[in-house]
């Protein structure tokens, strides 16, 4: 029951992964058509958008991406792939939170910039996630110098999946009754705890 539990948890946790990647996209293309218009409408619906519903997305994909590498044998270090996707993944949430952001609301505002960079932007951040989406299927490239060969896949409880299929529904609700937005603030949280009580569950599965 035990075992039947947990795949059932891994699988709802790989539907979400997939769920909200897929969801990050089509918002980014909608950004994209909106922000093409050039009207103060298609700005203010972007913005709308962007604020309640990509930026919670593009956090949830990326928490149970994570997830899933620590919870499954693919690891955090083990494959160029996961790794590239890591690397795609941070360099999105930080243009996207730290640089386009700002300029949406800007431009929602009713400022006089340029709409052309944020039409790029979106566009090319669909691309990015369409790539993600070829490397999680091809899964190419070999191990990378850090795979360690002694290393075993952990047994984790069962209830890890759920809990972390629960995180970004209780981010989304919790947060938005409160702020009137969502935010990864739990999903943050156990992002960085989680790697320590992973680490210590991967010592005691190698130790002869």
């Amino acid at each position: 029951m035990a075992r039947r539990n947990g795949r059932w948890g891994r699988q709802t946790l790989v539907w979400l992964h997939a769920v909200t990647s897929i969801g990050w996209m089509t918002l980014a293309l909608c950004l994209c058509v909106l922000l093409i218009t050039r009207t103060p409408a298609g700005h203010a619906a972007a913005r709308v958008l962007d604020k309640q519903l990509l930026a919670h997305l593009a956090t949830s994909s990326a928490f149970t991406g994570l997830m899933l590498s620590a919870l499954t044998a693919w690891g955090y270090l083990r494959y160029w792939w996961v790794l590239a996707k890591f690397a795609i993944t941070l360099t999105q949430l930080y243009v996207g939170i730290a640089v386009l952001s700002p300029r949406l609301d800007a431009l929602a505002g009713g400022a006089t910039a340029d709409a052309g960079p944020l039409i790029a932007a979106s566009a090319l951040m669909a691309s990015a996630i369409a790539g993600q989406a070829w490397l999680s299927v091809a899964k190419p490239w070999r191990h990378t110098p850090w795979a360690d060969p002694r290393w075993r896949t952990p047994a984790f409880p069962p209830w890890l999946y759920w809990a972390a299929v629960a995180v970004p529904v209780l981010d989304f609700l919790v947060w938005r009754a409160l702020f009137g937005s969502p935010a990864p603030l739990l999903s943050l949280v156990i992002v960085l705890v989680f790697p320590l009580y992973r680490r210590r569950r991967l010592r005691s599965a190698t130790t002869p």
